[in-house]
């Protein structure tokens, strides 16, 4: 019988073949398999070798940095960076921490530094007597400005800074609800409405987009419980008014808030005293009191900026109902 070799197709005996057989077959033919395990290990624990020494160089308590998990030291330490491009350490002189602690207990509110595409630069301290969270609580929530206020004003907020950005020097104001604590939320119903009042700076020249930043002083607005008690005596005064909105009576703590007298604002129409671009709201607050049929029916609640006797303006949480 004429055997053919199926590879190369010339005269073979039976038992050859040109092919090696496959227990002769070099023993580098394949690689062996090896495994990546170990490897991967060690850039796992090289990873968390380099976090800790990052967290490690964070100025924040060490029961803060012992909760941190690894993506909220990342968010911190670019938050860090951010700081230090935009104020380099050795671009002013330093303050003692218990001046600087003093000065931030007399602001009315806390501060508040955003970069140019609404990245957090800076939160300062005292933010937690303002939404009961500490700053690396709030950063929690995310990196940017837009992630610790209320996402309905998302818009408004992107078109005020991009204005700001645009004309620097030019100051813009906006309200918006900001996150709290779980315990703030349990004791007044919600999150807290603050007043954002800021304009973008440059800290270096030549101006940039790397040298400005948007500085601001976020100050609450007094918040009123869902049965119309203020949280604080402090925060309330009332007013009565006649159809056309006309100061017929206003209690004297109205003094406290706006500087008037009494006798100053009876007789006056309450929007003379309103921004005029608040004017709208406070309209159409105006018209579902006017339409309401029964006595007690409440508007809902409207954030309104309020003339001062010194010119100024005041964020005031304004509820109106019919009696």
């Amino acid at each position: 019988m004429t055997i053919f070799c199926s590879h190369c197709h010339r005269l073979v005996q039976a038992e050859t073949s040109c092919l090696p057989r496959r227990g002769k077959q070099a023993p580098n033919a394949s690689k062996p398999f090896r495994s990546t395990k170990s490897a991967s290990k060690a850039r796992r624990d090289q990873i968390n070798v380099e976090l800790q020494t990052l967290r490690s160089l964070l100025p924040i308590s060490g029961r803060e940095k012992e909760r941190l998990s690894y993506l909220h030291t990342m968010a911190l330490v670019c938050l860090r960076l951010r700081g230090a491009q935009l104020f380099p350490p050795d671009s002013a002189p330093p303050v003692e921490p218990a001046l600087g602690a003093e000065l931030l207990s007399l602001l009315p509110g806390f501060l508040l530094v955003v970069s140019g595409n609404g990245k957090l630069v800076y939160i300062s301290e005292n933010v937690v007597e303002v939404l009961g969270l500490s700053m690396v609580e709030l950063l929690a929530q995310g990196d940017t400005v837009f992630d610790i206020l209320d996402g309905r004003v998302r818009e408004d907020v992107q078109k005020k800074l991009l204005l700001a950005q645009e004309e620097p020097g030019r100051e813009v104001t906006f309200v918006s609800e900001m996150h709290t604590s779980k315990a703030f939320r349990l004791q007044h119903g919600g999150n807290r409405a603050v007043a954002v009042r800021g304009r973008f700076v440059a800290l270096r020249w030549p101006a940039s987009s790397s040298t400005t930043a948007f500085l601001a002083l976020c100050t609450p607005v007094p918040r009123l419980s869902a049965d119309g008690d203020a949280s604080s005596q402090d925060d309330l005064f009332q007013s009565v008014h006649i159809l056309d909105m006309t100061f017929a009576d206003v209690t004297e703590s109205v003094t406290y808030h706006l500087g008037y007298r009494r006798e100053e604002l009876i007789g006056q129409s309450w929007y003379s005293l309103l921004h005029p671009e608040d004017a709208d709201l406070a309209a159409a607050q105006h018209r579902t009191v006017g339409e309401s049929l029964g006595a007690g029916r409440a508007a809902a609640p409207a954030v309104l900026r309020v003339l001062r006797r010194d010119r100024g303006w005041a964020w005031l949480l304004v509820c109106a109902r019919r009696d």
